[in-house]
Order: C-alpha cells, then sequence, then structure tokens
C-alpha cells in the first residue's frame, strides 16, 4: 500500500521517484502547491469507511439530533487525522509490523460491533427498544478507531515521500472526513426513519461487510 500510494501521488503531481530529492527551491514549492489535489484524493478516499459506518449510525436514529451527528462526524474526524500523524510518526521503522496485523485488528472491531448491533436488533421487542438516538461513547471509539486504520498506513507512506507537508495533510484528510461522515449520518437517518428494525439490521450488516472487505483486500482475495 505505501509502494502504491507514493506512486499514485508522484504520478499525479508529475514529479520525480519517491526518494528524489528536488532541485531547487521551485521545484518544492510547487510540489507543496501542487500537492492539495492527490491530498484530496486521499481524504476522500480513506474517510470512505467512516461515511459507511456514519451511515450505518444514522440508520438507528429514531429522531434526527445534530449533537449526535457532529459528535458522531467529529470522532471520525479526529480519529482519521490523528492516525496520519501517528503513522508519520512511526516512519518506516515499524510499517512491516504495522501491515501485517492491521487488517485483521480492523476486521475484529467492526465485526464485533457489528455483530453486537444485530444481536440487539433481533433480541429486543417492540415495547421495549433501547434508545437508539443515545451515544455510547466506547462503541463510537471503537468505530472511529476500526475505520482509521487504514489512516495509520497512509500516514507511514507520507514518511517515505519527500516534502510531503504533513500538518495540512492531516488537516484536510480530518474536515474531509468529518463532513463526510455528517452526510452519512444524515442519510442513514432519512432512509433508517422509514425502515425501522430492517435499519437496524442493516446497520450492523454494513459493519460487517465493511470489516470483511478491508481484510480481503489485505489478503489479496479481491
Amino acid at each position: 500500500m505505501s509502494l502504491r500510494l507514493c506512486q499514485g501521488l508522484h504520478s499525479i503531481k508529475g514529479d520525480r521517484p519517491c526518494g528524489v530529492d528536488a532541485q531547487s527551491r521551485s521545484a518544492r514549492k510547487a510540489l507543496t502547491a501542487m500537492s492539495i489535489w492527490p491530498l484530496l484524493l486521499i481524504a476522500v478516499g480513506v474517510s470512505a469507511d467512516a461515511f459507511a459506518v456514519a451511515l450505518g449510525k444514522g440508520l438507528h436514529m429514531r429522531k434526527f439530533n445534530y449533537r449526535y451527528a457532529f459528535i458522531v462526524a467529529g470522532a471520525f474526524g479526529v480519529f482519521q487525522a490523528v492516525m496520519p500523524l501517528v503513522g508519520w510518526l512511526l516512519g518506516t521503522r515499524f510499517a512491516d509490523y504495522i501491515t501485517e496485523v492491521d487488517h485483521w485488528i480492523a476486521f475484529g472491531l467492526l465485526a464485533g460491533v457489528g455483530g453486537k448491533m444485530l444481536w440487539e436488533a433481533f433480541s429486543s421487542h417492540e415495547d421495549d427498544e433501547q434508545d437508539t438516538d443515545s451515544i455510547d461513547v466506547r462503541e463510537l471509539l471503537v468505530l472511529a478507531l476500526a475505520t482509521s486504520i487504514d489512516a495509520l498506513a497512509v500516514g507511514i507512506s507520507f514518511a517515505l515521500i519527500p516534502n510531503i507537508p504533513i500538518a495540512p495533510a492531516i488537516v484536510l484528510i480530518g474536515v474531509t472526513t468529518f463532513a463526510i461522515s455528517f452526510v452519512g449520518v444524515v442519510l442513514g437517518h432519512r432512509v433508517g426513519i422509514r425502515l425501522g428494525k430492517p435499519a437496524e439490521i442493516a446497520g450492523g450488516v454494513i459493519l460487517i461487510l465493511i470489516g470483511l472487505n478491508i481484510l480481503f483486500e489485505h489478503l489479496g482475495v479481491w
């Protein structure tokens, strides 16, 4: 993943291969100025899982709550911004160890939360439903962590690429994820309010499928 990301960034910018320093100050300035576009594409890419999970959270909302939506989107945005920074600080020293297990961690977390949601959906009764508009902080943090593990790998890739403006990069990723996740909660709520209990089941299935997709991608199944 690190190599593909590195090659993708430089191919978009038309820059020199990875590991080769820029030859002049003007080249460095051009690199910084042009890096906004590949970074934006990366930000949208790593926020895709957060959007899908936010969609699932919105499916569980009986009544739309801006505070709930902001907290969910904020948690995903913060984690997506912090994890690339952690990866960048780690650099290449622990890259091999992280990439060997990151997909299993993400799958385990998402499948666990998704399974819990399915169990609650099938075991609850019409007259004794849980208040799905409340926020389970522990569950939210687990989801935010699980969906940001790919962002950690992206941060490691940043450490391999010269002249990447890390501060603007993590801000862009965080803001993009926040906006996309907020939209996901809104869309999920609009669908969920019409479907009721099937929407709760769909939310759990979505999380499990995202976990499987992450796992199979890293294992090379597709």
